[in-house]
């Protein structure tokens, strides 16, 4: 393998790892809270169609990606409205949430499947861009790309430096000895779920902005089914979102280059690795958690939350209890 190629493959991945580093990054975030949110696949596309239309009409590529955020916003509002106020299951409205997605994106998206866009490019950074080997490998990306990577370290920051961050994730592991404490747990939620929905939105944009310069239905491909398997996959721990990221987007870009050089397989089964990598390792995954060998994940997950407040009041037969 000689060196460029050795160099197209690194960024590659790195590039095919970004959609799913902003997407994973944000559903670790609001898991952490005890919310699961299966919508993401939902978020994403929303937000590939509303960044491609307006980089279409304003050529901004500013106003796409804050578009494209503002509409992961939108649709994650409708899951935090429904799941924390209505009450209604998590998985069910996350599920529904997906399809209402998908199904606007192609209604909303058919006037323009023939239209293409100026992508946006890679800004190499003065001087360290120029670095034999390191330069184009650390130095040379799409803005989105340093952003993906620094929104993982401010999560953790945020989840395990801040005391914003460990209410959260009381309230993700016991609701109920958080509320009974003053916090209020639907807040809490509420703006986790915006802020999923707006790194959803972003990595939706990426797919639409950077990697394809034309809308196409579906786009999205099962991506934010794979974010939410590297969530389980890292533990919820936010530094393994990189890792498992680059394995992914490691497997997407082998599979394309294997399919460029003629390797006698056949490109269906090469298409199908990403997918069967997340079901293997959600499946071992799993197995750990059943024996109890992995202590992180939220106690509360996919639990409803009720806001009940036990008033303690006297009688002259006896003290009582008064929840209501």
């Amino acid at each position: 393998m000689n060196e460029s190629l050795f160099i197209n493959i690194i960024i590659g991945i790195s590039i095919a790892s970004v959609p799913l580093i902003f997407a994973a990054i944000g559903e670790l975030l609001v898991e952490r809270s005890g919310v699961l949110n299966l919508g993401v696949e939902g978020m994403m596309i929303v937000g590939a169609l509303l960044g491609f239309v307006v980089m279409s009409h304003t050529q901004n590529p500013y106003l796409a990606v804050l578009s494209a955020m503002l509409g992961g916003m939108a649709i994650a509002s409708i899951f935090a409205f429904l799941t924390q106020f209505l009450l209604t299951n998590q998985v069910a409205t996350g599920l529904a949430l997906t399809l209402f997605g998908l199904g606007f994106a192609a209604f909303a998206g058919r006037g323009y499947t023939e239209e293409t866009i100026q992508l946006i490019t890679a800004v190499p950074i003065p001087y360290l861009s120029n670095i034999p080997y390191l330069g184009p490998l650390l130095f040379s990306f799409n803005p989105l790309v340093y952003l993906a990577f620094f929104m993982v370290y401010l999560v953790w920051w945020f989840l395990f430096r801040t005391k914003q961050g460990l209410i959260l994730r009381a309230i993700g592991d016991n609701h109920d000895a958080a509320h009974a404490i003053g916090h209020n747990v639907v807040r809490y939620r509420v703006m986790a779920i915006l802020f999923g929905g707006a790194m959803a939105g972003i990595g939706g944009a990426f797919l639409s902005l950077v990697q394809v310069p034309i809308w196409g239905e579906g786009m999205t491909a099962g991506r934010g089914w794979i974010a939410l398997g590297l969530v389980v996959f890292a533990s919820w721990q936010p530094f393994r979102i990189i890792f498992g990221a680059i394995l992914f987007g490691g497997i997407t870009i082998l599979q394309i280059h294997a399919q460029g050089l003629n390797i006698n397989v056949s490109a269906q089964y090469l298409s199908m690795l990403p997918y069967l990598a997340t079901i293997v390792i959600l499946v071992s995954l799993r197995m750990r958690l059943k024996n109890k060998t992995n202590r992180t994940v939220p106690n509360c997950l996919g639990r409803i939350f009720h806001s009940t407040t036990c008033l303690l009041y006297t009688s002259d037969a006896a003290d009582d209890l008064l929840c209501v």
